[in-house]
């Protein structure tokens, strides 16, 4: 069977300076600007990492009006094979334990800030009951209860936020929070919840 090469998708490293108007040019000076300050994160899709169809196709959404952090509460993985395995192990938790239609998080980052496709954009997830129709759901790969998330997973779902909004998935004043902002969890585990503004930083 023919190798799959990684994709690579182009995020904007910085956030452009905020408008007041939506005008064709405006429109043009935002995409000057995003290809200009673009740097590559790699992104794994579902059909790299193996991923089972879901039961169902899932409802969309627009845009999102706020996004949820999580970690997977799992051991951390270190290499391309065994993040593979962690994230498809994931996904069959989801869909025969908890009996959900696919994997709940809509985006799941890895320690090296490798990105792995959940749901995708647009896709009302499984991962905060009672806050999934508005939200995405990013996931952290580990459990970060007492061990730091790493520069680079920051880094790179700092990067996947800004390219969503760019893209009009993600409301540009988005709401930003930890999965026990709206539920009774620890998640995403208390060394992730205090770095979580990082990721809106400019």
């Amino acid at each position: 069977m023919k190798q799959q090469e990684t994709r690579k998708v182009y995020f904007p490293e910085t956030t452009p300076p905020e408008s007041h108007s939506r005008s064709g040019d405006a429109q043009q000076a935002e995409s000057i600007y995003y290809r200009e300050m673009a740097t590559t994160v790699e992104i794994v899709s579902r059909q790299q990492w193996g991923a089972a169809a879901p039961k169902q196709v899932p409802e969309k959404f627009s845009c999102a009006q706020r996004v949820i952090i999580h970690h997977t509460d799992t051991p951390s993985c270190s290499s391309r094979s065994e993040c593979v395995s962690r994230v498809a192990s994931i996904q069959r938790g989801h869909m025969t334990e908890k009996k959900w239609d696919d994997i709940g998080y809509n985006f799941l980052v890895a320690a090296d800030g490798t990105v792995f496709e959940g749901r995708g954009w647009g896709a009302v997830g499984a991962h905060a009951k009672g806050n999934n129709h508005d939200s995405l759901g990013i996931a952290f790969l580990g459990n970060f209860k007492s061990e730091a998330p790493s520069c680079e997973a920051l880094a790179s779902v700092k990067q996947l936020l800004q390219s969503g909004v760019s893209q009009g998935f993600i409301k540009p004043q988005f709401g930003l929070c930890g999965h026990r902002d709206v539920g009774d969890t620890e998640c995403p585990g208390a060394k992730l919840y205090g770095v979580l503004q990082q990721l809106k930083s400019t």
